[in-house]
C-alpha cells in the first residue's frame, strides 16, 4: 500500500520540483535569461547563433533511467495510438525508484551473509522477504534465486514443557 501511495502521489511532485529552474528567480526571469544565452553571437547580432549544447529529457528531469529509449518503447508497443510526453518521464521515474528499492534490499542481504557482491539469491532473498514488492513480483521466477529458507511448524520438534505444577523461568518456557 505504502508503494502506490509513493508511486502515485510522491513521483508527480518530485518531477514538477525537478523542471523548476534552480534559482530562486521567477518564471519570467528564466525565459528571458534562457533566450539570452541561445542567441549569443560573434558578430553583434549578425551571424548564426551558436548551438546549445543539448540536454536529455533524463538530466531534465534528473533521472538515470532513460526516457527517450522508455519513450520509444511506449511508442513501438503499439500500447496506445499516441504517448504523451510526460508519461515516459513518469514510468522511468517509477521503474527508476523500484530498482533502487530492490537494489537497496538486495545490497543488505548481501551485507546480511557477509558478500561484497549481489546475487541473484540476493534479490530473491530482498524480493520475497518485502511484502510489497513480494505481491507485485508473486509471479515472476528468479533465475538462480532459490527459495526462501521455511521449515513448516508441525514438522519442527516438539516442546518438552514442564507439568502444570512446576513454575519454571520464563526463559526456559519459550
Amino acid at each position: 500500500m505504502k508503494l502506490k501511495i509513493l508511486v502515485l502521489i510522491i513521483v508527480p511532485f518530485l518531477l514538477r520540483i525537478r523542471y523548476l529552474p534552480k534559482s530562486g528567480l521567477g518564471f519570467s526571469t528564466f525565459c528571458k535569461m534562457s533566450s539570452k544565452e541561445g542567441g549569443a553571437s560573434t558578430k553583434g547580432g549578425r551571424g548564426k547563433p551558436k548551438a546549445s549544447k543539448s540536454v536529455s529529457r533524463s538530466h531534465k528531469a534528473g533521472l538515470q533511467f532513460p526516457v527517450g529509449r522508455i519513450a520509444r518503447f511506449l511508442k513501438a508497443g503499439k500500447y496506445a495510438e499516441r504517448v504523451g510526453a510526460g508519461a515516459p518521464v513518469y514510468l522511468s521515474a517509477v521503474l527508476e525508484y523500484l530498482a533502487a528499492e530492490v537494489l537497496e534490499l538486495a545490497g543488505n542481504a548481501a551485507r546480511d551473509n557477509k558478500k561484497n557482491r549481489i546475487v541473484p539469491r540476493h534479490i530473491q532473498l530482498a524480493v520475497r522477504n518485502d511484502e510489497e514488492l513480494s505481491k507485485l513480483l508473486g509471479s515472476v521466477t528468479i533465475a538462480n534465486g532459490g527459495v526462501l529458507p521455511n521449515i513448516h511448524q508441525t514438522l519442527l520438534p516438539k516442546k518438552v514443557g514442564k507439568g502444570k505444577g512446576d513454575i519454571g523461568s520464563a526463559s526456559q518456557e519459550f
